[in-house]
């Protein structure tokens, strides 16, 4: 029975990340649209790839632990840097809209490292 409820434990924890992953692919995708309307440094490259990076890694770590991948700890340690990145790309363009965005980022992120088992570090 112990085994039982460490693998049910799991799997809510492995759910809410997937949920949070795919929430946050969402929100990049939405916030690229959004920059590329805004132009200027909204619209630079490196700040919309971070945006593109994070919303494809997001989508494809969701799926690796909905398939139940052994290496699905290594998408999430993944996406969790690219989740970090993606922040402090949208922090540093700063306003309402790339707030929003950087702190789907963090909380990807901080969900990722927990089921990477590596929060913290």
């Amino acid at each position: 029975m112990p085994h039982q409820k460490a693998h049910s434990a799991m799997n809510e924890k492995m759910k809410a990340c997937i949920e949070q992953c795919l929430k946050c692919s969402t929100v990049c995708a939405d916030t690229t649209h959004y920059c590329l309307e805004m132009g200027g440094a909204h619209a630079e490259i490196a700040h919309v790839t971070a945006l593109l990076d994070c919303a494809e890694i997001c989508q494809t770590n969701a799926n690796f632990m909905s398939r139940g991948s052994a290496l699905h700890k290594e998408t999430c340690r993944t996406c969790a840097q690219v989740c970090r990145a993606c922040e402090k790309s949208c922090r540093d363009l700063g306003g309402a809209e790339m707030i929003r965005c950087a702190e789907e980022c963090a909380r990807c992120a901080e969900s990722c490292e927990r089921m990477a088992g590596s929060a913290g570090k």
